[in-house]
């Protein structure tokens, strides 16, 4: 079990990193940052099961237990501290659960559809909480960031705009037919390839499931990759107050990106409506963030259905995680497409890319704090 985990600490750890190149976090990550001016007795399992979200923020906060992982993944728990008037430092996590499990952290980043799942399951490699943890989700306190996307450069979409539609429609049909079939997709995506565990796939697929049709107020999304306006709008005005970038001339100019320097709706609204003609290319390929789970179910189920096929397009999906990142292989044309987190594409394009947003699969954000109750 322990090999496990750490395997799929690992499997984090890499996943972070290729994300982390163009930015760096805005906070001072320390595990003597915010030290504590709140009794270690109140955040004993007896009392913090009477306390509020916003009591455990602060609490965790001043006792300098508050975790994340960095490398980009910060940015969610800095506007979170901000809002209820803390210092945005936070504890340095490791990109396994037995800080949390230890009690070296009180309030552990968890993404839903992973570390989450390892807490509360029992199967090989969960630490198996069960209902025993609660969660403080980032969509719930009004600072949630949009993640998982859909790229290209906008040269691309410029000079292959049916093809750009083509392959929208037919993964937006992968999506919503894995969304339909969970099982049956983490089956699709296991058989693929997985990076982790059959019964964790299988978790995987289920929440994916919720981030892909409901949006970050909770509303159901029958659209498969809508660009949410108002959701878009809060992911950029976080990343501005957040992202740092040592350049000063990409420092500069994230703070003057708009939403129309970074995505395209027309494309989508197209691929929607079945208006495109034939690919001007029809070999084409995307990289994923990380290796194959279900994080990227919709793509492999279009694959495996041939719905690629019907559009008349040859998909190669390439696995993340290597040396290269996904927005540095779409910037220079090693692969076409990429999927990558929406901070991402905003810190590429300041640093100099020219990347363009095309479909937003993930609706609200995937990242909470994990607490024992």
């Amino acid at each position: 079990m322990k090999n496990l985990r750490k395997t799929m600490a690992f499997i984090a750890a890499m996943t972070m990193l290729t994300g982390a190149f163009a930015s760096c976090g805005s906070s001072e990550n320390s595990s003597e940052a915010g030290k504590s001016t709140v009794s270690e007795s109140s955040s004993s399992s007896g009392q913090t099961a009477e306390m509020s979200d916003s009591d455990r923020i602060v609490a965790a906060a001043q006792a300098g237990k508050v975790g994340n992982w960095g490398l980009g993944n910060e940015y969610e728990i800095l506007a979170l501290l901000t809002k209820y008037g803390q210092k945005t430092e936070y504890l340095s996590q490791a990109f396994d659960m037995d800080g949390f499990d230890d009690d070296s952290i009180t309030l552990a980043s968890a993404m839903t559809y992973n570390e989450l799942g390892l807490v509360k399951n029992d199967y090989e490699g969960g630490y198996g909480y069960g209902d025993t943890v609660g969660i403080i989700d980032m969509n719930n306190e009004g600072v949630a960031m949009l993640e998982d996307n859909l790229f290209c450069t906008k040269e691309f979409a410029e000079k292959n705009p049916n093809t750009v539609k083509a392959f929208i429609s037919a993964s937006m049909k992968g999506w919503e037919y894995a969304c339909e079939n969970p099982e049956e997709a983490a089956q699709i995506v296991f058989e693929a390839g997985s990076s982790v565990s059959s019964d964790h796939q299988a978790y995987m697929a289920s929440e994916v499931k919720k981030l892909v049709e409901t949006d970050t107020k909770g509303n159901t999304v029958n659209e498969y990759g809508k660009m949410d306006e108002e959701a878009m709008q809060q992911t950029l005005d976080l990343a501005k107050e957040y992202i740092s970038l040592d350049d000063s001339t990409a420092a500069s100019k994230l703070q003057t990106l708009t939403l129309d320097d970074i995505r395209d709706t027309s494309y989508w609204e197209d691929a929607s409506a079945d208006d495109f003609g034939d690919p001007e290319k029809t070999s084409v390929s995307v990289q994923l963030k990380w290796l194959p789970q279900c994080q990227f179910m919709g793509y492999y189920v279009a694959k495996a259905k041939g719905y690629y096929d019907e559009v008349g397009l040859d998909v190669d999906i390439v696995s993340g995680g290597g040396d290269i990142g996904e927005t540095t292989a779409v910037n220079n044309s090693t692969v076409d497409f990429g999927v990558t987190w929406v901070s991402n594409l905003i810190s590429a394009d300041a640093g100099g890319m020219d990347l363009l947003e095309i479909a937003q699969v993930y609706q609200r954000s995937g990242l909470v704090l994990v607490y024992k109750k």
